[in-house]
């Protein structure tokens, strides 16, 4: 661990143990680098980093604060982070999108109110308008997922996984450039989807969107690394 990152470290535990609450001013520089035993130079690159991170605001003229530490701050990056991935990285971000998604849909079936599948219907109508049209039937096929995991009422979860969906889009972009046949068979995948929501069934729940996950990261395997290895 270089020394940066011990003065992250020292910084972050400080928080985690609640002296400095979210919100709270940190104390000036040669007082916090003294008590953290640590040069000034070295305390500003660790703040630099932090702020960067998002835990730390440096107000200037006013002093350096703790941030809200609110999922949707910490967390807003990991759309642009995951958009950076190239290559067989893709893949890997599908796979985490297998384990988390279905399991996300399935709680959302505990949860789903009529104003959320008011959203879905929506969505899913404006996806059988767009048969022919790739872009519309991706952005409707992009915010039913995020309608999806927005209703597990889990704001956490639905930022994580609506940054990992984001990298999706241009793959489903491309697959329904290549195969002539998917967009009828995304239409039907999100038809089981909303079925399963609509009886509150959350093993069907379950099993309908890791079908539909499934397919997506088959497709992916079988054409990104050959026809697109530029993918980021």
């Amino acid at each position: 661990m270089s020394l940066t990152d011990r003065a992250i470290a020292q910084i972050r535990e400080l928080i985690q143990t609640g002296e400095l609450a979210p919100g709270a001013k940190l104390p000036a520089e040669a007082q916090l680098a003294a008590e953290l035993g640590l040069g000034r130079n070295l305390l500003r690159e660790a703040v630099k980093a932090l702020e960067a991170a998002r835990v730390l605001e440096v107000r200037h003229g006013s002093g350096t604060y703790v941030t809200s530490l609110e999922p949707r701050l910490l967390l807003e990056g990991v759309s642009d982070a995951v958009a950076l991935l190239r290559g067989d990285d893709i893949i890997e971000v599908t796979e985490v999108r297998r384990v988390f998604e279905p399991a996300a849909t399935a709680f959302a079936a505990t949860r789903v109110t009529p104003a959320d599948l008011a959203v879905l219907r929506e969505h899913l109508d404006a996806m059988r308008a767009s048969l022919d049209d790739v872009e519309q039937l991706n952005f409707h096929d992009a915010a039913f997922h995020r309608a999806v995991v927005a209703a597990t009422g889990n704001t956490t979860m639905t930022i994580l996984l609506d940054g990992i969906a984001n990298l999706t889009v241009r793959a489903r972009v491309w697959r329904g450039l290549v195969d002539a046949n998917v967009a009828g068979r995304t239409v039907a995948e999100h038809e089981a989807i909303l079925r399963a929501l609509v009886a509150g069934d959350a093993v069907l729940a379950h099993a309908a969107a890791l079908m539909h996950v499934t397919t997506t990261e088959i497709w992916l395997r079988e054409h990104i690394p050959a026809e697109h290895p530029e993918t980021s």
